[in-house]
């Protein structure tokens, strides 16, 4: 997975090289590579700037790099909490040789980043791409990497013998399409990679574009030592805050040292694995499991009333009675596409609508079970949030992981799957059993480990979700959760449910052409046709 280096402009020019020392890195493989490579000419006097603004009787202060006698100013406002003045100031970083399960449990379990990333769905993994720390001992270091080899070779054999079983149900949604052609056969290919990479190591490297403020590169800072890859995390964001420090020292004067690891609840409650811990993970995935009515998402709480306090707050947005509008008018003015023209725009413009911010009234939480691959992608819904776990606590010690679909149609593919699934766990009991840490023993944890979690919505932004994830060429999990999801609102609310839509659907309701938005990536399902309870995929 070679990639050329990302530009570094003109005006990216190192002013206060770093002092700190480069700690030791204790894996075998590349230490992680992160660039500053966009960032605001001069962040830390825009901080005071805008400070400075808010008491300003001649109007706008501008920036003034070099302005010390203000730098007390911008300490006392960090200090007080006033952070939105840090808010301004936006770093984006280039990243490389960075895990999957660093990406999901730290850099992605929060919504205030933007972040661009290869993607596994896409783009074949090479076997040397992983994480592969330095064990203490030789046995250590050859169970890890043999079973990383074991996971490697078994995504590319997959690869290799899902293409004709994902050619035929392609041929099955595009009767008309010759498989062997060219770019029909670039596109069974994805098809075989995105399931095949559910063997894969959560190791994996990745390399992504990453954007934050400096506010939350200061929390990074800050929360950096806390579960799961502590050690990755705290190597990356260093080389975040020297690549700060190095395009504006000013920040120097608010940044603070991460919070004791030892003071974090979660840190005590959570330690290494042993058969204590691993009895405590049975209990509670049986008691997850226990209360699951779905496979994948059960709804768990809801705003009883919605129906109705939505419909008033729609009345109260244009100014009228109940006897002027009843509540499906109102509704429907929230959420039907041909009743509002905002709902049938590709670019979501529904947050920023009077009648439609009516939908943040209604509130959704679901208890989830899906995999780690579903769910890294699951998380970039940043305003659904959720209450995810650290993996220790989950970890049993037994096989738990999802299964994609499609394997129940080749016996071949479904033995390989499952014969990886039974060596990844060995692999992570043969390094616990010889006193490995925890946090580099789960690295080996494959791409299908169940990830069990609460997560919340809004109506508003639960209709945008849905909006992309029922379309049927969204990964496997999340549509099938969103449709269990959608199923589920329909029963208890039945006016909201019935808007829980695909994008062709939203599009037939507003009339819009075409009606399927996906172009060449067209699903071949006339989906806008269908009503939830026949939606139905292989791929």
């Amino acid at each position: 997975m070679e990639t050329s280096p990302p530009p570094n402009p003109a005006n990216l020019t190192r002013t206060s090289p770093s002092s700190r020392p480069e700690p030791d890195w204790p894996f075998e493989s590349p230490r992680p590579r992160i660039r500053l490579v966009k960032a605001f000419e001069t962040p830390f006097a825009n901080v005071v700037a805008t400070a400075r603004t808010c008491y300003s009787s001649k109007g706008i202060v501008p920036d003034e790099p070099g302005e010390e006698k203000w730098e007390g100013l911008a300490k006392d406002l960090y200090q007080a909490g006033h952070h939105t003045t840090f808010q301004h100031a936006q770093f984006q970083f280039a990243m490389e040789n960075v895990s999957r399960q660093f990406i999901w449990s730290f850099l992605h379990s929060h919504p205030f980043y933007n972040s661009e990333q290869v993607s596994q769905r896409y783009v074949g993994v090479k076997s040397d791409q992983a994480a592969i720390p330095r064990f203490e001992d030789s046995t250590s270091q050859r169970v890890y990497e043999e079973t990383v080899r074991i996971q490697m070779e078994a995504y590319h054999s997959l690869v290799e013998s899902l293409n004709p079983v994902v050619a035929r149900e392609y041929v099955k949604l595009f009767p008309n399409r010759k498989p062997e052609e060219k770019k029909h056969a670039r596109a069974i290919n994805k098809k075989a990679m995105e399931i095949a990479r559910y063997v894969l190591p959560v190791a994996t490297f990745a390399y992504m574009y990453h954007s934050v403020s400096g506010i939350t590169l200061l929390r990074y800072a800050r929360l950096c030592d806390q579960f799961d890859t502590p050690t990755e995390q705290k190597e990356v964001v260093r080389q975040m805050v020297d690549e700060l420090l190095e395009w504006d020292a000013g920040y120097r004067s608010v940044l603070e040292e991460p919070l004791d690891a030892k003071e974090l609840p979660e840190n005590e409650l959570c330690g290494e694995i042993d058969d204590a811990s691993r009895a405590r993970a049975k209990a509670f995935v049986a008691e997850f499991d226990g209360r699951m009515k779905r496979p994948f998402s059960t709804l768990a709480d809801w705003s009883g009333n919605a129906e109705a306090v939505l419909a008033d707050a729609v009345r109260e947005v244009v100014g009228r009675t109940s006897g002027e509008m009843t509540d499906s008018e109102a509704i429907g003015l929230a959420l039907d596409p041909a009743k509002n023209p905002v709902l049938g725009e590709s670019l979501n413009l529904t947050t920023h609508s009077k009648i439609i911010r009516s939908l943040f009234h209604a509130h959704y939480t679901f208890r989830k079970r899906i995999s780690h691959t579903a769910d890294s992608q699951d998380q970039r819904h940043r305003m659904t949030p959720a209450s995810r776990p650290i993996l220790a606590a989950h970890y049993s010690g037994e096989p738990d992981y999802i299964r994609p679909a499609i394997l129940d149609l080749d016996p071949a593919s479904s033995d390989l799957y499952e014969r990886t699934m039974t060596a990844s766990w060995e692999g992570i009991e043969g390094l616990l059993e010889r006193g490995a840490p925890t946090e580099f023993a789960l690295y080996l944890l494959p791409n299908a480990v169940t990830i069990r979690f609460t997560e919340s919505s809004d109506l508003l932004n639960l209709r945008h979700k849905h909006t992309m994830r029922l379309c049927y060429n969204a990964q496997e999990e999340i549509w099938r959760a969103s449709v269990e999801e959608a199923a589920q609102i329909r029963e208890i609310h039945p006016m909201l449910g019935g808007y829980l839509l695909p994008p062709c659907g939203h599009r037939i309701l507003a009339q819009s052409k075409p009606i399927c938005p996906e172009g060449s990536r067209y699903c071949g399902v006339p989906v806008w046709k269908l009503d939830l309870e026949e939606y139905e995929r292989v791929l």
